[in-house]
């Protein structure tokens, strides 16, 4: 099969030949349609980020495809369903193989471009608010990088869970598309410190949750803007990954949690229970158009390189998606 390797002198994409996977008894092959862009394919192609133990080496965190062959243990799917799922990796492939119970049925009213954008902002998202974060109808959120993939995505299930969230996001145009996804209060995080206009939008009380995928620079202002009880869920670490100065007085005083948190090292068993509870309460809301997948932009693979160099530019409001020719 055809996939997307790297030149390990320049670190630059092609498509070449790699083994097509056979499933296991307990999985499924998937002739692969779309993926999608996520940061850390940027940092595996210069070898930052080494894939699972097991797992493929071939680039790619997503995909939407068509079921081409069904391992013998597997029930309640058959060749031909149309199906997204989360992966440890290989998504810039062909085909590929994923445990049945990790695949998602893709609602009839999406594409496979708008299938493969979903999994790994919503899976993340939904695991960082909802299972880290408690989220709660009267909890106010805290996002940052609002119009990034994750960002998207939870501010819309921010709404959908009857909370409020306040987006930090860097243009107008990004500000302007996380309200009409649902965020109540939008930051210019280029004017100056946030945390006060975090603590003006709350009448002083700060925020719930925080999810934030800068670390080290916002350290300082992530911990003031949280309310009493508030938890700070750290997904990256673009700003740095060593705070200078930690006040742990604040924590205990406050009773502050801080979470790091990483979806691809889960467990196959951890993954799958996500999968399902997030499923229950999303694909209801995906086929009635509460949610949706935001799509920045579409490239054929053959143009992978354009791809991360547009990613690399921070310029993409929600996700950039890959087209798979099978």
């Amino acid at each position: 099969m055809k996939a997307v390797l790297v030149e390990e002198a320049t670190k630059t994409l092609y498509i070449g030949e790699a083994e097509i996977p056979a499933p296991g008894e307990d999985e499924l092959l998937v002739d692969v349609r779309a993926t999608a862009l996520n940061r850390a394919d940027l940092l595996q192609k210069r070898g930052l980020y080494p894939p699972p133990a097991g797992a493929s080496s071939i680039i790619g965190l997503e995909m939407a495809g068509m079921v081409a062959a069904v391992g013998n243990k597997v029930q309640g799917w058959k060749k031909g369903d149309r199906i997204c799922a989360l992966l440890p990796g290989g998504g810039y492939a062909e085909r590929v193989t994923i445990p049945a119970q990790m695949a998602i049925p893709i609602p009839e009213n999406l594409s496979f471009e708008e299938a493969a954008a979903i999994p790994e902002v919503f899976l993340t998202a939904y695991l960082n608010l909802f299972v880290l974060g408690g989220l709660k109808p009267e909890h106010t959120v805290l996002i940052h990088a609002g119009a990034s993939g994750v960002g998207t995505a939870a501010i819309q299930l921010v709404r959908e869970a009857g909370a409020r969230s306040i987006v930090t996001a860097g243009s107008e145009e990004k500000r302007k598309k996380c309200l009409e996804l649902g965020a109540d209060i939008t930051i210019d995080y280029k004017e100056g410190p946030f945390a006060p206009k975090v603590k003006e939008a709350t009448n002083g009380t700060g925020v719930n949750i925080i999810l934030d995928f800068i670390g080290a620079s916002y350290w300082e202002q992530n911990i003031s803007s949280l309310a009493t009880d508030g938890r700070l869920i750290i997904i990256g670490t673009m700003g740095g990954a060593k705070a200078e100065s930690i006040n742990l007085g604040l924590l205990l005083s406050r009773r502050l949690q801080v979470i790091g948190t990483a979806l691809r090292t889960r467990s196959v068993e951890d993954k799958i229970k996500l999968t399902k509870e997030f499923s229950e309460f999303a694909l209801p809301r995906f086929a009635d158009g509460r949610l949706k997948p935001v799509i920045d932009s579409v490239f054929d693979w053959e143009h992978v390189n354009d791809a991360h160099a547009y990613m690399e530019q921070n310029k993409n409001i929600g996700k950039i998606v890959l087209r798979v020719h099978n």
